[in-house]
């Protein structure tokens, strides 16, 4: 019998509705979150900013994972799950709103406060919405709800990819060997300016349409106890390595995620418009949804620090690779190979291309792998374990400024991926000392999602 149909008999249609609107959750917090990847490029070209300074949105974003983690706990803990749902919409809206008034006040600064109030918002949901979707039905179905919930997240950073380009890059600001002028800047605020103002208004429709089945969530969802502090993990040894490691994982996912674009646009890798670099970079998280399906399933025969491994394996070998290919043939090709390929447009810069939209294949399957390992491992309490790891994607804050220092220090976006490729390393070692640790039972309802 098929999930809604089950769930219809016991809670009824509006149940039904409930379980759907808490899945659409996970779409909507990743196109936001998504959205920063061509927002980047955005800021960049109006504002013109160093490469640091354009990384800033991504920290000014991923910081609120350290700083509202534990309020957001707090705040479920003390107010339940159907308002903490309709608090981090809120939060999301009142973002939007706020980087429309920055955009009509050309100031960046309020861009990045903008970016942190729809970060707090979202960290507010990922707090309720796992636990919230693991129990709307039956609890041997949990695993199935989770699951699809998950996909529904992949398919929102595709989307949060293919749309942000399509809507925030299509301005004459952001053709080639074009002379920038201020209303070409205007223009390009004005792209922003619509794209938050259509989300805020979702968001809006939406947070009622959650008000109006706010019941049958508060009757579904897990019971709130006591809060335990995610800092109370820190005395125990697999919740410190487990939590570097989810720091370290999302850091190069994100870094390489928000220079994506800006690494494909470049002339000696596929001299694209930054609209068509946009849109190609879709295919980053597309290759994480089939990896994490693909992942899921090859999980049932092979041990998960085994392919915890072999994925960390994989993304450090693509790192090399484009590292090391970004000037593979030279401007003077002596060899017939290299004359075949520099006699057509643009193919030296395929393989670091392919290489880097690839690694999002590899970034698949290791946060949940690498939450999971650690919970099994961790002497502190489960919900201390799970709340430090949730704190660590702040990772996504930080990695980035150091890919862009390392591309400011060599003049070099590829040799910007150095950054992720210290974190595979770690990674990779991660699974081999995971291997040989003692493990325990999980305590059931827990769950971890990215």
């Amino acid at each position: 019998m098929s999930e809604p149909s089950s769930t219809a008999k016991r809670g009824g249609s509006g149940l039904v509705l409930a379980i759907i609107y808490v899945t659409a959750l996970f779409f909507i917090w990743a196109v936001v979150t998504n959205l920063l990847d061509p927002l980047v490029k955005t800021m960049k070209t109006v504002f013109t900013l160093t490469p640091v300074q354009a990384m800033l949105t991504g920290f000014a974003f991923f910081i609120a994972y350290f700083v509202m983690s534990m309020p957001s706990a707090a705040f479920l803990s003390r107010f339940g799950y159907a308002k903490s749902v309709m608090v981090g919409l809120g939060g999301i809206a009142a973002g939007c709103f706020l980087a429309i008034a920055a955009a009509k006040l050309h100031v960046y600064t309020i861009f990045l406060i903008a970016l942190f109030i729809m970060a707090s918002g979202v960290t507010l949901l990922q707090v309720a919405a796992n636990p919230l979707i693991a129990s709307m039905g039956k609890p041997e179905d949990s695993a199935f709800r989770l699951n699809l919930s998950q996909s529904f997240n992949s398919l929102g950073a595709a989307c949060g990819l293919f749309f942000g380009a399509s809507f925030l890059l299509n301005g004459d600001i952001f053709k080639k060997d074009v002379v920038i002028t201020e209303l070409m800047k205007e223009e390009a605020l004005g792209f922003v300016t619509n794209v938050y103002f259509a989300i805020g208004l979702a968001l809006a429709i939406f947070i009622f349409m959650i008000w109006l089945v706010r019941d049958k969530i508060t009757a579904a969802a897990p019971k709130t106890g006591h809060l335990v502090s995610p800092f109370t993990a820190l005395t125990s040894k697999w919740a410190n390595l487990g939590s570097i490691g989810i720091f370290l994982y999302v850091g190069a996912e994100v870094a390489i995620s928000l220079n994506l674009l800006l690494f494909l646009e470049q002339a000696n890798i596929l001299n694209l418009e930054a609209q068509s670099a946009g849109h190609l970079t879709t295919y980053y998280m597309l290759f994480a949804m089939i990896g994490r399906f693909a992942g899921s399933a090859l999980l049932k025969f092979v041990k998960d620090y085994v392919m915890l491994g072999i994925v960390a394996v994989g993304a450090i070998a693509l790192s090399l690779l484009v590292i090391f290919t970004k000037d593979m043939v030279p401007s003077e090709p002596t060899g017939m190979i290299n004359v075949i390929l520099t006699s057509v447009p643009n193919t030296t810069g395929l393989i670091p291309a392919f290489g880097a939209l690839l690694i999002g294949l590899f970034n698949s399957i290791m946060f949940p792998t690498i939450f999971t390992l650690t919970l099994q491992r961790s002497s502190a309490p489960t919900s201390a374990t799970s709340g430090l790891l949730c704190m660590a994607i702040a990772g996504g804050a930080v990695l980035p400024l150091i890919f862009a220092w390392i591309e400011e220090k060599t003049g070099s976006k590829s040799m910007g991926f150095i950054a992720p490729l210290v974190c595979y390393v770690y990674v990779l070692w991660f699974a081999f000392v995971a291997k040989k640790a003692p493990t325990h039972a999980i305590e059931e309802g827990v769950s971890g999602g990215h």
